[in-house]
């Protein structure tokens, strides 16, 4: 089994943020998929579901994104799942929109979701699908700009960008991640 978590802030007032790419990959699985019962855990919305033939769980930390750790390692122990199991999806500021990138392991690169997981659970060993949200423009303040809405201009980018990212997902449990890394990776969505 597969913990598959996309990173986010909970709350209407966060659902159309860049900082909720990962929230946005998860809620298109979940509308693609046959779910399950959703799981009673303390600060997380999770549910079983099937994908590529595998079960995995799909999980939303609902404890904002820099205390994304003790959700995650909460929930690798609640459904007995070792972290090289575990997938996070997230998004980069260092990626420029319209881009892809999976990772089997690495650093949190300073996306503090990441920082979180890696120092509640202690290994760097884990896939990542990291969701490019970066401007072509200067960034001055980053914290604004994470939380900031896309712009109207975006939007289709990002939904395209979404819907990759969910068939990523399937390619990344069915086939595993390097071919995922070698078929996504390359790709970018249609310019604006």
């Amino acid at each position: 089994m597969r913990l598959i978590v996309g990173l986010g802030n909970p709350g209407e007032k966060y659902r159309r943020t860049r900082h909720n790419a990962g929230f946005m990959v998860v809620d298109e699985l979940a509308q693609r998929l046959p779910l399950g019962a959703v799981e009673r855990l303390d600060d997380a919305w999770a549910v079983k579901t099937e994908l590529a033939g595998e079960r995995v769980v799909l999980m939303k930390p609902q404890s904002f994104m820099n205390r994304s750790g003790p959700v995650v390692e909460s929930a690798l122990r609640w459904f007995n799942i070792e972290p090289d199991s575990l997938v996070v999806i997230s998004d980069d500021v260092a990626l420029p929109l319209g881009t892809l990138r999976i990772r089997a392991r690495g650093s949190h690169g300073g996306q503090n979701g990441l920082r979180s997981i890696i120092e509640s659970i202690g290994t760097e060993e884990f896939a990542r699908l990291r969701f490019g949200i970066g401007s072509s423009e200067p960034v001055l303040d980053l914290a604004g700009f994470v939380l900031s809405d896309y712009t109207d201009s975006e939007v289709l980018r990002v939904q395209d960008m979404v819907s990759r990212a969910a068939d990523a997902m399937a390619a990344l449990v069915e086939h595993g991640v390097e071919p995922a890394m070698n078929t996504f990776n390359a790709s970018k969505a249609q310019p604006e």
